[in-house]
């Protein structure tokens, strides 16, 4: 449960959201079982980070960031359909290691805000382990770091579909580039508009979102 003000002590955020082959990522455990020589397969393809930076008493859109991955793994059909991200996208697209130094920076020291973030935490602490960053079953930030608009919508909006469509639609913001594919940079942006307004609903004590609304740029 958050509390009005509760991002009040940050001056700079990082929205997260990242595409995957579609494949959950493996259980620690099963992982540990596997003989030497095993090599975990990749699960995301595209990484998008959209910085918020303090601006009074809200925030205002900063530098963005969007990467492929190629994550030598297949990709599952049903997961094209969904963000069209095609394996011949991702030949010659950089692996996670070689992004990590960039993805290092660009999170610095931000909380990281992600829609469903304990999905969003599973990915890279995963693909963390899998560039030797981190030991299997730690994390790559502590969950603390997290702040999930998911959950923040469901406190102000209890009862309410919780998928970031119809958070989006709820709070007025358009949603219709999703209606033909999904993609990380685009979900990062969305996720950061709705959390300048949840936020501001949260400090206004109010239960239901203005329909008109502006952001810094």
């Amino acid at each position: 449960m958050h509390a009005p003000g509760f991002l009040d002590g940050h001056d700079r955020l990082v929205a997260f959201d990242a595409e995957t082959t579609g494949k959950r990522t493996p259980e620690v455990a099963f992982i540990r079982k596997q003989p030497l020589g095993w090599r975990a397969p990749g699960i995301m393809i595209e990484v998008g980070f959209v910085e918020l930076l303090r601006d009074g008493a809200g925030w205002r859109k900063g530098e963005t960031w969007r990467t492929l991955v190629n994550p030598d793994a297949p990709i599952d059909p049903a997961a094209i359909k969904v963000h069209g991200i095609k394996p011949a996208v991702l030949k010659n697209a950089p692996r996670f290691p070689a992004i990590l130094p960039q993805l290092r920076d660009f999170i610095g020291e931000a909380p990281i805000v992600a829609h469903a973030s304990e999905n969003e935490k599973s990915f890279l602490d995963y693909e963390f382990a899998r560039a030797k960053a981190i030991a299997w079953g730690e994390s790559a930030y502590a969950a603390g770091r997290y702040v999930c608009t998911q959950r923040l919508y469901a406190q102000i909006f209890p009862g309410a579909s919780t998928s970031l469509t119809a958070m989006c639609d709820r709070l007025a913001l358009d949603a219709s580039a999703r209606d033909d594919r999904h993609g990380a940079l685009l979900d990062a942006d969305m996720t950061a508009d709705a959390l300048i307004l949840l936020e501001q609903i949260l400090k206004g004590g109010g239960s239901a979102a203005p329909r008109s609304w502006t952001f810094g740029g």
